[in-house]
Formats: C-alpha cells, sequence, structure tokens
C-alpha cells in the first residue's frame, strides 16, 4: 500500500506540473536531447530568453522529474552481456527489492500480462547471468515461471549506471558469499561485482 500511495502523489505531482507544461519546456528539452553538455546561455541565445529564465525552467524541469542527468557507460561500447528476465511472481516488489543492490541489476518494470516483472541483468558473462536466474529467481517460491532471453544487441547507444564498488566486500549485497555458491567454483559465475571474489575486469 505504501508503494501505490507513493507512486499516486508522486503521479499528482507530475499532472500539476505538466498544466504548467510548455512549448518554451519542449524546446528546452529537444535541446538538451539533442546536445546534453549545451550550456544554459546558448539555450537562453537560441529561445531569445535570458538566462535566469532558463535556469529556472530548468530547474523546475529537474525538480519535476521530468528531465535528468545520468553518468554511465555505454553498453553498446563495452564488453558486456545483457538479458531481459521475465517474470510472473506473487509479490513482484519482493523481487525488485531483493535485486536493487545487486551490481548486476540495470532495471525493472512492472508490467501487466502473463509475466508482471521485467529485470535487465547485465554482467561480462552470459553464463553468471544464467546462474543468477537458476539460483536467484528458479528457485524462488516467491516466482511462479521465468523466461529469460539474451539481449543481441541495443539498436541505440543505451548508455546505464553501473554500480561499480570501490571498496569490494566479502559478502555480497544480497548476502550470499560467492565461495559457497554452486556456480563459483566451477568458473560459470564470475562471482559478485561488489566483492572480493570478483574475476572479472570491468564491473
Amino acid at each position: 500500500m505504501l508503494i501505490i500511495e507513493k507512486i499516486k502523489r508522486g503521479y499528482s505531482k507530475l499532472v500539476r506540473y505538466l498544466e504548467k507544461f510548455d512549448e518554451t519546456d519542449k524546446k528546452i528539452i529537444s535541446l538538451l536531447m539533442e546536445k546534453p553538455d549545451i550550456t544554459q546561455i546558448a539555450i537562453a541565445n537560441h529561445l531569445r530568453l535570458s538566462q535566469p529564465a532558463v535556469y529556472a525552467r530548468i530547474q523546475r524541469l529537474r525538480k519535476a522529474g521530468i528531465i535528468t542527468k545520468i553518468v554511465g557507460v555505454n553498453v553498446r561500447e563495452v564488453d558486456l552481456h545483457m538479458a531481459k528476465v521475465e517474470i510472473t511472481a506473487k509479490e513482484p516488489w519482493k523481487i525488485v527489492d531483493f535485486f536493487s543492490k545487486c551490481p548486476m541489476f540495470l532495471n525493472g518494470f512492472i508490467t501487466s500480462g502473463k509475466y508482471n516483472l521485467c529485470l535487465i541483468l547485465v554482467s561480462e558473462k552470459l553464463q553468471a547471468i544464467e546462474c543468477c536466474v537458476n539460483y536467484n529467481l528458479r528457485k524462488n517460491p516467491d516466482v511462479l515461471d521465468v523466461e529469460s532471453n539474451v539481449i543481441v544487441t541495443p539498436t541505440k547507444d543505451f548508455v546505464v549506471p553501473l554500480m561499480i564498488y570501490s571498496e569490494k566486500l566479502r559478502k555480497s549485497p544480497c548476502g550470499k558469499i560467492c565461495t559457497e555458491q554452486p556456480c563459483y567454483p566451477d568458473g560459470k559465475c564470475l562471482g559478485c561485482p561488489a566483492t572480493v571474489f570478483y574475476k572479472g575486469r570491468l564491473l
């Protein structure tokens, strides 16, 4: 119920903002999409506005959550594998919560239809994703069905904010120890990127 109320509050806030959303806002977003590093002065000159007026609009757009800036890795340019994992779960938010701090987790989507949850997972090794799905989803009593598909390639640049741990842990964020997991000793899994057991090089 708390999650639903939070979504409703966020939606109401967005509706209130969209009542003020105009063509100038759309033009600012368009310019930022075309050239993310464009300066506010350049936007102001292009739209014949003052720089403070542009600043105020951008701040309002950011506060409403309509625009945001992401620093991440373009997965089209690095040696990473991704998979789309569709799940039928009794309580999908529990699955999302379990994966929320996992370095292999890019995003999750609550969906309609046969599958009510979609996860996007990433790793330097496809077998590592397979192991993650087999041991953390297929064996989860809350999960009724799982279908996993490899994402061959994004059709556009796909920038994702990867979780990269500068200080490695002994235990993974989900509470498991890599050396005690069945996939790790035989080399199928590289280990959790958050831990000292990780054998990869990017994450």
